[in-house]
């Protein structure tokens, strides 16, 4: 049974399998990761469906730097800038810029993907979450869940704490988020370029 399913029922058979799967994480994140590249390379992008696509899909790219470089995994409770918005701010990235991709592909098939990729892993990977942070700092995430959203923000100004700022060095510490940002305008100027006006 992996880390994430030690404390939950034992199961069996293809249903262990499932949920094995469901709460790995490095699978999660490389197969985001991967639709990314797949939603822009087999893409058919039309300018009508390719430009709101792209911003949608930028803002998600800087909504995940600006949380990355907020928060230290598992060391410290973040509670301001992004994280007085939402609880799971990178997540937030994450279906921003899936659904920027979905939307600049200029097809249907991908938003099918991209909704199955979200029901299969996000649900129990937030869930896991929560509870981690909960056990971790206790009383301090219970006040601190109690006003904020998981995912949708009820306002999008940011509260800041003193000496809050954003850092670089954790961006980079967290999980390389500005390789990530390289690699994800990557994939939006590939499918600028399969645009008609284009080629």
């Amino acid at each position: 049974m992996g880390n994430r399913t030690s404390d939950l029922p034992e199961l069996t058979g293809l249903p262990h399998l499932i949920r094995e799967a469901r709460y790995h994480e490095f699978s999660r994140q490389a197969v985001g990761i991967l639709l990314v590249a797949v939603f822009a390379f087999w893409s058919a992008p039309v300018e009508p469906l390719f430009w709101p696509g792209a911003v949608i899909a930028v803002i998600g790219i800087l909504v995940r730097l600006y949380a990355s470089g907020f928060v230290m995994k598992n060391k410290e409770l973040a509670t301001t800038g992004p994280y007085s918005l939402v609880r799971h701010p990178l997540y937030t990235g994450n279906i921003l810029m899936l659904a920027g991709f979905c939307l600049a592909n200029g097809q249907v098939w991908p938003w099918a993907v991209g909704a199955f990729f979200l029901w299969f892993w996000y649900p129990p990977t937030i869930e896991y979450e929560d509870k981690k942070l909960h056990r971790i700092f206790g009383d301090a995430w219970l006040e601190w869940s109690s006003r904020t959203p998981a995912l949708l923000p009820r306002s999008l100004l940011p509260r800041f704490g003193d000496g809050t700022s954003w850092s670089f060095a954790k961006s980079m510490r967290v999980n390389w988020e500005p390789v990530i940002v390289v690699y994800s305008l990557f994939w939006l100027g590939w499918m600028y370029t399969r645009l008609p006006a284009v080629q």
